[in-house]
């Protein structure tokens, strides 16, 4: 009898997890391929969205908003800046670190990166009915969370 957990048996065309990281890095490179223009790429939005009211906000919060380590936010919030997408202020309740805005520019811009993201999500959902595309985020809402558990 095969043992149904063995390495030969796992075949990329019957596995989720397969198509899940096939369907992502496809999503990832069209979508940035649409924010590339504005100034932007998906690996921003995190802190796009946590500052898109104008907020103010500290390297750490953006960190634990973003689900990342505080030396990858530093460095994501560095070439932010340089690409004048962010603009960096001393903290007065913290002389040792700085709070994080969006700049003008970047303000103006997000609205019309919102609207690419959302052309990208109806075109990846072309043909998906109501039912279909609320079932899929069931699922992968599901898968998402089984696998925050797996996490350290």
């Amino acid at each position: 009898m095969q043992d149904e957990k063995s390495s030969d048996s796992w075949a990329p065309e019957s596995s989720a997890s397969f198509w899940i990281n096939a369907t992502s890095k496809s999503l990832l490179r069209i979508q940035d391929g649409r924010l590339r223009p504005l100034g932007f790429g998906m690996r921003q939005m995190p802190v796009l969205h946590a500052l898109q009211e104008g907020a103010s906000v500290s390297q750490k919060e953006l960190a634990r908003f973003a689900g990342v380590e505080q030396p990858t936010m530093a460095e994501m919030l560095a070439r932010m800046e340089r690409d004048g997408v962010v603009q960096r202020e001393p903290n007065p309740k913290d002389g040792r670190g700085s709070l994080t805005s969006l700049t003008r520019r970047a303000l103006l811009r997000l609205p019309e990166a919102k609207e690419a993201l959302i052309e990208v999500e109806r075109e990846a959902m072309a043909g998906f009915s109501a039912a279909e595309k609320e079932l899929l985020l069931t699922l992968l809402l599901r898968v998402a969370r089984n696998l925050g558990r797996l996490e350290p």
